[in-house]
Formats: C-alpha cells, sequence, structure tokens
C-alpha cells in the first residue's frame, strides 16, 4: 500500500505548533514569570510607598460618636480618629500624615479589598468571616451589647426580667438579650432615632445595642445612663489588606497597637471619649 498523504490543513497546524505555537508559549511562560516577579519585587515596598506618598489613607466613620464624627466645626474626631492619626504619625514619622475617607457601614471592607484606601478604622468587628476578605488587626477596643434605660427604677439587668425592650431588627443583639433575659418583651425597631422614640414615650423600658454607640447616645442625652452589664464582647480591629506585599504594614500596625496599649495610651483615649 501507498503511504498516505497528509491534509495540507494538517501540515498547516503542525507548522503552527512547530513554530508559532512555540514561541506563544514561551511568551506566555515569561509573560507570567515577569507578573510574578513584578508581584514578589513590591512585596517588601509596600509600605515604602506610602512612607514616599508621604501620607496614609484611611476610611473612618463621620457620624459614629463617639468613634469617629464630626464636631460643631465640621472637624473629624473621636476614639477612631485618634487612632487614625497616631498611626500615621508613627508609622511616617510626621503629624498629620493622613487622609481620612469617611465611608458607610457597607464599604468599609470593599475600601481595603478595591485598594481605595490603605486601611479601614471604622468600627469593624473582627470576625472569621472578615479574616478571611482582609487582614484583621489586634483589637484596639472590646465593644458590646448593653442596655441603655431613662427610668431611674432600672438599675441593673434583673429589673428588666419582665419588661419591654427596643433592639434593632435583625441584629445579634437580639440573641444576647434573650440569652440573659429570657423573659422580657422584645420590640423590633428599624433605627436608633425609632428606639429613642419610644423611650421617650414610654413604650419601652430599654434599648439593647452596641456599647460604642450608647456611649455616645449618653454624651448626647444625659438623660439616659449606660447598665452596668455586657452582655457579650466583640473586638475592634484595624483592617488592612491581605498579601504578602502588605506584610510589613500589617506588622507595624499590630506592633503600633500593643505598643499603645501597653503605654496605656488607648486606655486613655478611650475614657477620654467617655467609653466604658
Amino acid at each position: 500500500m501507498g503511504r498516505k498523504t497528509q491534509h495540507p490543513k494538517l501540515n498547516s497546524y503542525n507548522y503552527f505548533f512547530r513554530t508559532i505555537g512555540k514561541k506563544v508559549i514561551i511568551f506566555l511562560l515569561v509573560f507570567v514569570l515577569v507578573i510574578a516577579a513584578t508581584h514578589f519585587s513590591t512585596s517588601a515596598a509596600v509600605l515604602s510607598d506610602i512612607q514616599q506618598r508621604g501620607y496614609l489613607t484611611i476610611a473612618v466613620k463621620d457620624n459614629l460618636r463617639p468613634l469617629g464624627f464630626r464636631d460643631a466645626n465640621g472637624t473629624l474626631q473621636g476614639l477612631e480618629i485618634d487612632l487614625a492619626q497616631r498611626l500615621a504619625a508613627d508609622l511616617l514619622g510626621k503629624p498629620n500624615a493622613v487622609k481620612l475617607k469617611p465611608v458607610a457601614n457597607r464599604d468599609r471592607l470593599s475600601q481595603v479589598l478595591d485598594r481605595k484606601v490603605d486601611l479601614t478604622i471604622a468600627r469593624v468587628t473582627a470576625t472569621e468571616s472578615r479574616a478571611r476578605l482582609v487582614n484583621l488587626s489586634i483589637p484596639y477596643y472590646f465593644d458590646g451589647t448593653r442596655l441603655i434605660a431613662k427610668d431611674n427604677s432600672v438599675q441593673k439587668l434583673s429589673d428588666l426580667a419582665k419588661q419591654k425592650i427596643a433592639v434593632l431588627n435583625n441584629s445579634s443583639t437580639i440573641a444576647d438579650v434573650r440569652y440573659y433575659l429570657p423573659q422580657a418583651e422584645l420590640v423590633g425597631v428599624n433605627s436608633y432615632q425609632e428606639a429613642r422614640s419610644l423611650l421617650e414615650n414610654n413604650a419601652v423600658v430599654a434599648f439593647a445595642a452596641d456599647t460604642s454607640v450608647l456611649g455616645g447616645w449618653v454624651q448626647q442625652y444625659p438623660q439616659y445612663r449606660l447598665l452596668p452589664t455586657k452582655l457579650s464582647t466583640e473586638p475592634l480591629s484595624v483592617v488592612m489588606p491581605k498579601g504578602l506585599q502588605y506584610d510589613l504594614l500589617r506588622r507595624q500596625v499590630n506592633g503600633a497597637i500593643a505598643r499603645y496599649l501597653e503605654e496605656g495610651w488607648l486606655q486613655q483615649r478611650t475614657q477620654y471619649w467617655g467609653l466604658p
């Protein structure tokens, strides 16, 4: 039998893979290596880049007294603002080396994930699900559920055993209150303003929410007071981006916060802002 003649198109394909195909593969390998090299070469230089830029960009709250809010002149202030400014000064070696960017709650993590800010310090509770997306610093404050009341007869948790208590709908606070006060009647509200209206009209005896929020409430409305018992403990952390290239920044931030705790500076600022 005679030898089969290969189809012209097959010859073309063979030629492509022998010549052009090899070049494409080599190009792709080189491209991948260049990208990898670029990634790792920047891994130790990100903090240096920030230092060269001369300032940190930090997402904060501007409507959450006393963590982050605006004073009568519109100036940002609060515990988290103090922390942002102290970190910037220590990491960059000069005061006011920070640009503060107010954000809504829903954008606190995405601002870091999208690389729009270097850090977020905006009442972010450290959780396992969040730790899978971003790096979280050691805690700078331990928040948690507490109760606020106006009635002077309410002095301790047991005084609310069978009373009406306002809670934010769909909040983790509900489980905390049910655990400690199973016989209390919980009244769901959609906002802090709605809770305050119920308290003012004596429709509820107390309101359960985060200590950091209620601490600011007491400062604005001194007729209210916080009950001494904390129903839960939630660590607040600085949000940082994940990745080896941010490891130096992470270590610097954690080291600074550890130092602030050891020196008592964070405790002093916490007391200054009226947080328990």
